[in-house]
């Protein structure tokens, strides 16, 4: 099995400023893998600021344009990960996930995490098909 590192533009340049020691994404053995992705605005590759609901439509838009970059898209993603700093939110976050993932939603699991270094209350990562 080989893997491919996938450059994603704004995204990748952000994850190197800042110093952390991953990928973006990574295609591998038929499956696109895209790291936690926080509410960032990828014209600008700034953290987008806002209620839990216009953090979490920021993560799918963002998620959304690394699946891209890697050469899929949201109908293939077949493993969703939620992170978020407050499981009160579970409920807003559906209600924008759904607009997302509405036909054949994929796998999904939803995790409460205590808080990130920086500014933004949700991260959302996946598994696609290539």
């Amino acid at each position: 099995m080989t893997k491919q590192i996938i450059e994603v533009p704004v995204m990748s340049a952000k994850v190197r400023a800042l110093g952390l020691p991953c990928s973006t994404a990574v295609k591998a053995n038929g499956f696109v893998f895209i790291s936690a992705t926080p509410p960032v605005d990828m014209v600008t590759g700034e953290m987008v600021r806002g209620d839990i609901e216009v953090q979490t439509e920021a993560s799918l838009k963002a998620l959304k344009h690394c699946l891209e970059a890697a050469g899929t898209s949201l109908e293939n993603v077949v493993m969703v990960r939620i992170y978020a700093v407050n499981s009160g939110f579970y409920n807003a976050i559906n209600r924008v996930y759904a607009r997302y993932f509405s036909v054949n939603p994929p796998a999904r699991s939803f995790v409460p995490v205590a808080s990130w270094p920086m500014e933004f209350d949700i991260e959302i990562e996946c598994v696609a098909v290539a």
